[in-house]
């Protein structure tokens, strides 16, 4: 009798602990939504496609519905979380999602509210047949084809492709195999789809736009009706090149993904350079500015401010050097001519030169300046006359050219 006892007491505390268990309060969240198909009291509330909750409302609210959700207390939800409601199959047996996943952070606090800018819906196939159906309005003789604009465009199109088919049916299957060739990129679609829905989306915003380019689009087919054999002779070109190209992707593969590499690399290169890059791209035109300035037209030479030679030109510093290492009859005659024209202009010249011409040492008079300020080089026996431009451009920007 006691043993009977004590295991009713026993079977009383366990019920004990799973009722209470039962009725451990959850935490509570809602969420706003455009709509929601398919979500109804009872409902899943997921993360990771696990269940950690359930709906307990659906309430409309002017042009949105709020749901109201409540899920276990041990799953912790991060505080920038998104609510999104997620169509398993085409039945409806749909769930709410919770994403990301807690990885860290600030939590989400019991009993917040999501906004609508934190919510998504599954596109449903009502919105599809209403984007085509206004598609079909943008073309139909409201909207592009209004002046026949696209009939045009389908007449034009039927005239040019008639009696090409041989040429299409070869670009098609140069493009098939191109295609293959590139499948192995497929993981890529997603990524397009993605950027085509961003683009659909710009067109939209630019409908007038639009209807101008089909305006423009209807010309350009006139004008490709003229060329018809062109068009034709194109088409075949285009095959050849499609079906070479295919081959050429397929058997140098390798090769270009080696390509693609080293130049993910020179590109990496360039951007760790960026800051040298543009510090060459600003002293760059000051340098070439001082080469220009520094570079003497008449003698073909960089003027810089050593002063090594003193006031004498190169000339006169070379002959004066021989002056006073060789005899007189080694002095070449140019050096005479030199002493004679220095001496005429009044230009400076170096004792050595007036040695000479059996001149007495002395100080050398002033250098002769015209009015624009740059001295003038005297003119040297063989030598071209350095008052004007020579016969090719001698400046700086005259050499980098090259000659006439």
């Amino acid at each position: 009798m006691w043993v009977a006892a004590g295991t009713g007491v026993a079977l009383v505390a366990v019920a004990g602990v799973v009722v209470w268990q039962s009725r451990t309060p959850g935490r509570r969240l809602a969420a706003d939504f455009d709509k929601v198909v398919g979500i109804h009291e009872g409902s899943d509330v997921r993360v990771l496609g696990v269940k950690i909750g359930h709906v307990v409302a659906v309430k409309p609210q002017g042009r949105t519905v709020r749901v109201e959700m409540t899920y276990d207390p041990k799953f912790d939800i991060p505080a920038s979380a998104d609510a999104v409601i997620v169509p398993p199959s085409v039945v409806s047996d749909r769930y709410v999602q919770l994403t990301p996943a807690y990885s860290g952070g600030p939590r989400m606090a019991d009993g917040a509210t999501l906004p609508i800018s934190r919510t998504a819906v599954p596109l449903e196939i009502d919105d599809v047949y209403k984007a085509l159906d206004e598609f079909n309005k943008a073309l139909g003789p409201e909207g592009a084809n209004a002046d026949g604009a696209l009939s045009n465009v389908l007449a034009t199109g039927r005239a040019n492709l008639e009696g090409n088919g041989q040429n299409l049916h070869d670009t098609l299957d140069g493009l098939s195999k191109a295609l293959t060739t590139l499948a192995n990129g497929r993981q890529d679609l997603f990524g397009s789809v993605a950027n085509l829905q961003q683009f659909t989306t710009a067109l939209a915003q630019s409908d007038q736009q639009v209807r101008q380019f089909n305006q423009q689009l209807a010309g350009v087919s006139e004008q490709l009706a003229g060329e018809r054999d062109e068009l034709a002779a194109a088409l075949h070109s285009l095959a050849i090149a499609l079906a070479q190209v295919t081959s050429f992707v397929r058997d140098n593969r390798e090769e270009l993904k080696s390509n693609v590499a080293a130049l993910t690399d020179l590109t990496g290169v360039l951007v760790r350079q960026q800051k040298a890059i543009i510090d060459i791209l600003d002293v760059t035109p000051l340098a070439l500015s001082n080469l220009n300035l520094a570079y003497n037209s008449r003698s073909g030479t960089l003027d810089t401010r050593d002063n090594l030679m003193g006031p004498y030109d190169p000339a006169s510093y070379v002959c004066s050097l021989m002056v006073d290492t060789l005899s007189a009859t080694q002095i070449p005659k140019e050096c005479f001519a030199l002493a004679q024209t220095l001496n005429a202009k009044k230009l400076p010249m170096p004792d050595q030169l007036r040695r000479l011409l059996g001149l007495p040492a002395g100080s050398a008079p002033p250098a002769t300046v015209p009015a624009n300020g740059s001295a003038v080089t005297p003119a040297v026996p063989g030598l071209p006359a350095t008052g004007g431009l020579l016969a090719n451009d001698p400046t700086l920007g005259g050499i980098l050219r090259g000659r006439s």
